[in-house]
């Protein structure tokens, strides 16, 4: 009976681990790899901090398109701001709270001067802010600001044609 209550207990305890999504700490570089390798149609890196509250404010568009258009290809990453020292404290509870679906990431660089003009030339560096590419055509469009309801769609709209 013993084995039997075990085993449970590790299917359950397996099971709630793959439900958690697991935030992983990234460099620059490896974010440049996620673009240049992104096997999807679509990518929309969406950068953001749990301290941004017009941030926290659009992620759920976020998930919202995600849902939408994911079967057309879609793939959307939320690249966190966030300090590394916050992951386990601040970001994954917020995350977990907040029941995010999309994949979310933590860039481990504090330098942003170093790689915001290769993520867009015209970016002050200022959050929120979402980088939209369309992989079949090459068309990449910025955005420095927080969307306002229905503006999202609207503008990866225009990005997927």
């Amino acid at each position: 009976m013993r084995t039997v209550i075990a085993l449970f207990l590790i299917v359950i305890a397996q099971s709630c681990e793959q439900k958690t999504n697991k935030i992983e700490i990234i460099k620059f570089s490896d974010l440049e790899n996620i673009i240049l390798n992104s096997h999807s149609d679509y990518l929309v890196l969406n950068f953001w901090a749990t301290w941004c509250a017009p941030c926290v404010k659009e992620l759920p568009q976020f998930d919202q398109l995600l849902s939408r258009h994911q079967e057309n290809g879609l793939e959307v990453i939320l690249v966190s701001f966030d300090f590394v020292e916050q992951l386990e404290k601040k970001v994954s509870p917020f995350v977990e709270r907040k029941k995010i679906k999309s994949e979310v990431v933590l860039l481990d660089e504090t330098d942003y001067n170093s790689f915001i003009d290769k993520i867009d030339p015209g970016w002050s560096g200022a959050i929120p802010a979402t980088l939209m590419i369309n992989k079949r055509t090459g068309k990449r469009v910025f955005f420095e600001k927080e969307f306002k309801e229905g503006e999202l769609e609207n503008a990866f709209n225009s990005v997927m044609n």
